[in-house]
């Protein structure tokens, strides 16, 4: 059975132009002479691979407005994967993680050209200082990719608002994380944990993911308020549903499956919906447990296991899976109140719904 993901041979094509792009940035560049080829590395092997969920939701969006397939949808479909690859970039620096998909993350891969090379200096900042840059590029090659789509003028500025709203949004959806991550949660009522964490997911994760990929796809097709509003409910829906799925591998993911270390979300400490689940269920000692070890980044197997354990026992993974079951279901009823949208993007953006919260990577 064909996947959601490959109708109209999308991953395919998205690809394709994906690899034309950075060819052409290739040639951009070139003139600056072979330094500036570690950047281009790790962008293109960022953008090697990757579910293309968000490309997907902008074609998608777009044909649900009943426009035709075209090569222009395509070109401004993959725009959103490069703005995909600078989102990881950064947040792979902010989170000081390790690896991305199975291989080092950007800024540890540049770290290690330094090393490799003799260069001076510390090789940790430069590694940072060029993942930055290599986020930056991307940003800079979405504004282009979308600018140059070749979709009609006035359709491409009707996107355009919903697009600049996603990146505002995403970049202090971004600071949001970084805020949460630090002010103390240790007195604050559960429902107000629960809140906060649900508010990153809507900012940094569900809007981007779903919800404003589809919008600019559907605004620029010129779909109708009310469908519009319909499928906004059912990208938010979706989006948070996504993201809760991405917390719970974050911590019981198979390596192998999602290309990070096992309960790497742990040694982060990230503040997700799981953890706030978790301190509200345990007991004294599993709180005292997860307040001494979430975050330390030398947490070795058994004291993950521990904590998953503690996590498990809590009542946290079934809240968490009940809650992406509603959600689900949420956006499921919310596309079928769409009324307007085609019945083939209808019947793709349904089966979007289960590929977005499968119980693998």
């Amino acid at each position: 059975m064909t996947s959601p993901l490959d109708e109209a041979d999308l991953r395919t094509r998205v690809q394709t132009c994906i690899d034309e792009e950075l060819q052409h940035q290739t040639v951009v560049l070139d003139e600056l002479g072979p330094d500036v080829a570690d950047l281009l590395d790790r962008v293109r092997a960022l953008l090697a691979g990757g579910k293309r969920l968000r490309a997907a939701f902008l074609y998608w969006g777009h044909r649900a407005a009943g426009r035709p397939d075209s090569q222009a949808l395509v070109r401004l479909a993959s725009a959103m994967e490069f703005f995909q690859a600078a989102a990881l970039i950064h947040d792979d620096v902010m989170d000081d993680s390790d690896t991305r998909r199975g291989m080092p993350a950007a800024h540890r891969a540049l770290a290690a050209v330094h090393t490799e090379r003799g260069w001076d200096g510390d090789d940790e900042r430069f590694g940072v200082a060029g993942a930055i840059l290599a986020g930056n590029l991307c940003l800079t090659w979405t504004d282009e990719l979308m600018a140059t789509s070749g979709l009609d003028v006035d359709d491409l500025a009707r996107g355009r608002v919903v697009f600049d709203r996603m990146r505002t949004q995403l970049m202090a959806g971004q600071y949001l994380d970084v805020v949460d991550s630090v002010r103390p949660w240790d007195d604050l009522p559960a429902a107000e944990r629960l809140e906060r964490a649900e508010r990153v997911i809507r900012y940094k994760s569900a809007k981007y993911t779903v919800e404003h990929p589809l919008l600019i796809g559907a605004t620029a097709g010129g779909l109708g308020e009310s469908d519009l509003a319909h499928l906004s409910s059912y990208g938010l829906a979706l989006g948070h549903a996504f993201q809760l799925r991405d917390d719970l591998l974050g911590v019981f993911g198979d390596p192998g499956a999602t290309g990070k270390p096992a309960g790497d979300d742990l040694r982060e400490g990230k503040r997700t919906v799981l953890i706030a689940h978790a301190l509200s269920g345990t007991d004294h000692a599993g709180g005292e447990a997860l307040r001494t070890h979430l975050g330390a980044p030398d947490l070795d197997a058994s004291t993950i296991n521990e904590l998953r354990d503690i996590i498990t026992a809590s009542g946290a993974v079934d809240a968490v899976e009940a809650d992406i079951t509603t959600l689900a279901t949420t956006a499921r009823a919310s596309l079928a109140a769409a009324t307007g949208v085609a019945p083939d993007a209808a019947a793709v953006l349904n089966d979007l719904v289960e590929i977005s919260t499968a119980r693998t990577a």
